[in-house]
């Protein structure tokens, strides 16, 4: 019997859809599911619901739930992180004071200011439960969905003996975006995708082993609606030649391209459909909005008329512990150590990568390199990040200054005094959540 633990569990979206995916597999059928979570009422709700698949479907499983972090992961044999450290009381200080000083935030969470003060905050977070994870269970693996993906990803795996990897649904979702543009089944299109969480590159895109980017790029320029779907990625497809990963929104923020006036903002970014690339600290008030209504929206779920599939869907979690069981071997695309996978990004950098994954573990694979104009957006995103990790792994708040100071769209903007004041009032508003540094000012 396998014990899967859920830190973060009161992400109730997310905890349900993975314990109805576990639950398919006749491996993972008598599974322990273990929910942790530092919020008493979303936890009980957590657990009423995967209790209830577990009835629905008849399972020999068990579902328990604790808010003993320590509890939660003894015995574990694998734990899976979705966490937010610090709540939306100072998440929004992140958004709101790069904002005052031009700044114009649209996601937030993985890069940039905001992503950077993000990682400070969540890092220590992160590293206490992988400590943990050495005293309670050694012999775990970590697969983490927290964000800034990359960033906390090489903390922990600079710092513990711990297998880690980073989950992120952004290639698989591109992939099949991309496929539906050219109406092609998807079960037909083969890829390779590598590069950094949400700035991964298709390198190859075959639609039954013929390159498919002709059709891609017939379809963005002669059909409006294509185009206007995704403005900013299609725009850095038409002038890079290769398509990213993940949304406009996070693209918009990413470079200096899109977001540093705002007639680019109203030209590139409004328009835009899906994730909203134009509005400023969209997903943070997407997230106070849901906070008004999961309750709700959790009542509706329990309601006996509403109708609960049981099918499994496409989380790549599931697959792979069941790979990890000894269950059919598993690929996806994994946030990893630069083991010399891509070979013009520095060593040991956190890279997202195709993974092969089995019962003897994760099998990253050798990508190459990347090409020079894809790889020169990385290297800039690559080198902020490492700052970034060595201050919250350090303490030292003259990197976490410089690490801003590269910032495409940061630099794009303001000078570098004003970066300076701008990083100064952001550690002032997270000085209760900065455990590590002993000075708080550059």
């Amino acid at each position: 019997m396998i014990k899967i633990t859920f830190i973060g569990a009161g992400s109730l979206g997310f905890t349900r859809t993975l314990a109805r995916d576990i639950l398919t597999f006749p491996l993972l059928r008598d599974a322990t599911l273990t929910l942790m979570d530092i919020d008493p009422e979303r936890l009980e709700f957590a657990q009423k619901a995967v209790q209830r698949i577990i009835d629905l479907g008849n399972y020999p499983a068990k579902v328990e739930a604790t808010p003993d972090r320590a509890e939660a992961l003894r015995g574990a044999d694998v734990a899976l992180c979705t966490i937010l450290a610090g709540g939306v009381d100072v998440w929004r200080h992140d958004i709101e004071i790069p904002k005052k000083y031009g700044v114009d935030i649209n996601v937030g969470d993985t890069r940039g200011p905001s992503g950077i003060f993000r990682a400070l905050r969540t890092v220590p977070v992160m590293l206490d439960i992988v400590k943990d994870m050495e005293r309670y269970c050694p012999s775990a693996v970590l697969l983490n969905y927290t964000n800034p993906m990359a960033m906390l990803c090489r903390a922990m795996q600079r710092s513990t003996f711990i297998p880690v990897t980073g989950l992120c649904h952004s290639v698989q979702g591109t992939a099949a975006m991309l496929a539906g543009w050219i109406g092609a089944p998807f079960e037909e299109i083969t890829y390779t995708c590598a590069g950094i969480n949400h700035q991964a590159w298709y390198l190859k895109y075959h639609w039954k082993g013929q390159d498919a980017y002709p059709l891609i790029c017939e379809a963005i320029t002669t059909r409006p609606e294509i185009y206007n779907e995704e403005i900013v990625r299609n725009e850095m497809f038409l002038h890079l030649d290769y398509y990213v990963t993940e949304s406009s929104g996070h693209n918009s923020e990413y470079n200096a391209w899109f977001r540093k006036r705002p007639d680019l903002i109203e030209k590139y970014c409004l328009p835009g459909t899906g994730w909203n690339p134009g509005e400023y600290g969209y997903i943070l008030n997407e997230y106070l909005k849901a906070e008004n209504t999961w309750r709700d929206e959790a009542k509706k779920w329990f309601a006996e008329e509403t109708p609960i599939s049981l099918e499994r869907g496409h989380e790549y979690a599931a697959y792979i512990i069941n790979a990890l069981r000894g269950g059919e071997p598993f690929s996806f695309n994994g946030n990893m150590p630069n083991t010399g996978l891509i070979t013009n990004l520095p060593d040991d950098v956190c890279v997202e990568v195709p993974v092969f994954v089995d019962k003897g573990g994760f099998h990253s694979v050798h990508v190459g390199e990347l090409p020079p104009q894809c790889v020169a957006l990385n290297h800039t995103s690559v080198m902020l990040e490492e700052m970034t990790v060595e201050a919250a792994l350090t303490g030292d708040p003259r990197l976490v200054f410089q690490a801003v100071l590269y910032d495409p769209l940061t630099a794009a903007v303001l000078s570098m005094a004003e970066i300076k004041q701008m990083v100064n009032e952001m550690f002032k508003q997270n000085k209760d959540y900065l455990p590590q540094f002993e000075r708080l000012e550059i």
